[in-house]
């Protein structure tokens, strides 16, 4: 088992080279060059940095925008570091004619090639020069998934400038914070919706010279506010030659990209991302996952999640240029309902989703399954459970003829109605996953990938794929990345340590928070608890900062035990666990339930899953009031059986809950409990369930 001062790696023997410095000439020159796919012999690392035309650097971190850091570069990863103008430029060359980008407008979708998208690109970035962006300062991006958004987070590179996503659901303080922060020189908005909380702040940003809309009109002509065609036609009175000049003075090792933590504990964080941290990460993470170069076969994915995150923007922007990957855009209302038409539509190869998202696909098939027939309901349970069985007991080229049938006759079907029929890669990051949802998407022969890292490791640091799979792991160590365990403890977890080149710059104008995240060595700690397996596999068994430490001096990890309560009560939606500096555990529970299509907020009507298991107990409640407050003592007397059965099986007295309440409303993005990720933010939890939680302790 790991130690403290154990380093573990893994290597990639089919690995090759990222591929040879490229000149900064446009692609029309660059097409007379070979470029090669990286398979000339190895070099020493002594003799690829000094092909490197890198930026000075003193140090593995920086905390100013126009700083360079020294590459973690060592015989693991020795790929030459280009920037992502010659990342791009490699895929053109390769993937030219291919399809990038697909969006639908109206009934009518409109596709872009990867030429045009490279081309789209530099007219966004001669735009950008037009309107004053300065070398480091950003180009803020609110606004859903779009072509746009891609095209102008491509431009600002190109640019010299550093993308800063902010996200839609941001409070126009929050929009402030972030474009401040970040010296905005431009923000490019999506609608009107957006823009009025730009205008709300335009003012106190110093820095800021324009604002581009780039979906609707404009309602109204402000100065220095321009439609996206506007904005596209600045680029006509910029040269080839300026641009390129901008182009060519971009170093690998500088940054490009900043990815805001979501400030649950506080401001949030810039975190600095290079040139190397994207192109390397875009090469290397998506491999381990499987993902194949569009020479051996394009590989389609659909494009929801807030790009302002990493899992979303390194997976569908960066990822689908480097390996030539058609990206379809959902429409905004994707979490909403529509998503399933635009999967339906696209047929993706690979899927990823935040564990809410399959949570909620998990839910929606099981009120599916309710509405049907009796004959049919029984044959779809009977192929789900055929389908779970074989793959947890059976590797996948062993299934049985059985299994075969089922997946055939029922779940080829079921995954069809999903938009998943040319589905073969289904990924899950960004937080953690129940085993529940985990095990029933087996039962749709459905493998849930986990990826596991950090905004500050360019997203994964450990991938699962179908040569990487365990239940409930996260996976191996990516290919050229290296993880140790510190403070292990007797059972072997300790918290998670990364060495990569994906590991990031530092905190934009953060040098404190900077040298907390890094040890003295450069490596960066992730504040997961986790233990890995004698074949390399990560399990996470919670976060140091979730830690709950009883009065006692227990040390809790608050998942397991919230995990298990779903399981045993499938009428819980949320269950946090508290117990922090307290003398027993108890548990605040949020019940399923309906959501308002337009504004996603929580209702007061129970979903169709919750409905069923009242009616199991003989319970006519249809509404979360109707429960409330002991009013339905057979769902009441439920869950105090289900969390008996839950204690039953804790490994200590302390590690039982003593008390629960059921809360009126579940928890939300809108409601503040959920980040932009449906990820649980419990400082914000403790802060609105004050009351109910002290009301635990009162005696």
């Amino acid at each position: 088992m790991s130690t403290g001062t154990q380093i573990h790696q893994q290597t990639d023997p089919t690995d090759n080279q990222l591929g040879q410095s490229l000149a900064c000439s446009p692609l029309t020159d660059l097409m007379q060059q070979d470029v090669g796919d990286g398979l000339s012999e190895k070099k020493s690392i002594e003799e690829v940095l000094a092909g490197a035309e890198l930026a000075p650097a003193q140090s593995l971190w920086t905390t100013e925008a126009s700083g360079s850091v020294q590459l973690r570069m060592d015989e693991l990863c020795p790929e030459q570091p280009i920037t992502v103008h010659q990342m791009f430029t490699n895929s053109v060359q390769k993937y030219g004619k291919l399809t990038a980008l697909a969006s639908k407008k109206g009934n009518k979708w409109e596709k872009v090639t990867f030429l045009e998208y490279y081309h789209l690109s530099r007219m966004a970035a001669k735009g950008f020069l037009k309107l004053g962006l300065e070398r480091f300062h950003s180009v803020a991006i609110l606004g859903f998934n779009s072509a746009e958004w891609f095209i102008a987070a491509v431009g600002t590179v190109f640019a010299g400038g550093i993308v800063a996503g902010i996200y839609t659901t941001n409070s126009p303080d929050a929009c402030f914070y972030v474009a401040n922060d970040s010296r905005a020189n431009v923000i490019v908005v999506e609608n009107q919706k957006q823009l009025d909380k730009i205008l709300e702040i335009k003012n106190e940003l110093p820095h800021l010279k324009a604002i581009v809309q780039y979906s609707g009109s404009l309602k109204e002509k402000l100065p220095n506010l321009y439609s996206w065609e506007e904005f596209m036609g600045l680029g006509l009175e910029v040269s080839d030659q300026e641009l390129d000049e901008v182009i060519c003075s971009q170093k690998a090792n500088q940054c490009c990209v900043l990815i805001y933590t979501s400030g649950t504990t506080g401001s949030p964080k810039g975190v600095m991302l290079s040139h190397d941290n994207i192109t390397w990460t875009a090469h290397h993470a998506s491999r381990a996952g499987d993902m194949q170069p569009a020479e051996i076969s394009q590989e389609s994915l659909v494009s929801y999640l807030p790009l302002s995150h990493i899992a979303a923007q390194i997976y569908d922007l960066w990822t689908g240029i480097q390996w030539g990957e058609q990206v379809t855009f959902a429409q905004p209302d994707a979490l909403k309902g529509s998503l399933v038409d635009t999967l339906r539509e696209a047929t993706p190869t690979a899927h990823m989703g935040v564990p809410r998202v399959w949570e909620k696909i998990m839910e929606k098939i099981k009120e599916g399954i309710s509405r049907c027939g009796y004959m049919k309901r029984k044959l779809v349970t009977w192929a789900m459970s055929v389908s779970l069985e074989a793959n947890q007991r059976l590797t996948k080229d062993e299934k049985s003829f059985l299994f075969t049938l089922a997946d055939s006759l029922v779940l080829q079907k079921l995954r069809a109605e999903l938009g998943f029929s040319n589905c073969v890669k289904f990924f899950s990051g960004a937080a953690p996953i129940g085993s529940q949802t985990l095990q029933f998407f087996l039962g749709l022969n459905i493998r849930l990938y986990e990826a596991y890292g950090m905004s500050e490791s360019s997203g994964p640091h450990f991938m699962s794929g179908p040569k990487a799979y365990q239940f409930s792991s996260c996976g191996k160590v990516v290919p050229g990345c290296q993880y140790k365990l510190v403070n292990v403890d007797g059972d072997g977890i300790g918290e998670v340590c990364f060495w990569g080149r994906n590991v990031f710059m530092g905190f934009l104008n953060l040098e404190d928070k900077t040298k907390e995240a890094l040890d003295e060595d450069g490596w960066l700690r992730s504040g997961d608890l986790g233990r890995v397996d004698e074949d390399g596999f990560l399990y996470i068994t919670g976060r140091i900062k979730e830690l709950i430490i009883t009065a006692g001096g227990e040390n809790i990890p608050p998942l397991p035990i919230e995990d298990a309560v779903k399981q045993e009560l499938p009428i819980i939606s949320n269950a946090m666990l508290i117990g922090d500096k307290r003398k027993f555990l108890s548990i605040l529970l949020t019940l399923k339930c309906t959501t308002n299509p337009e504004t996603t907020e929580p209702t007061d009507i129970l979903s169709l899953e919750a409905v069923e298991f009242c009616q199991r107990l003989g319970s006519q409640s249809t509404k979360v009031s109707d429960i409330l407050g002991g009013k339905d003592k057979l769902v009441y007397q439920s869950i105090e059986e289900g969390i008996a059965r839950v204690n039953s099986k804790a490994t200590s007295n302390a590690q039982r809950i003593q008390k629960w309440t059921i809360l009126g409303k579940d928890f939300s993005i809108v409601g503040g409990e959920l980040g932009p990720t449906m990820k649980l933010r419990r400082p914000v939890v403790l802060q609105i369930y004050h009351g109910e939680i002290e009301s635990f302790y009162k005696d």
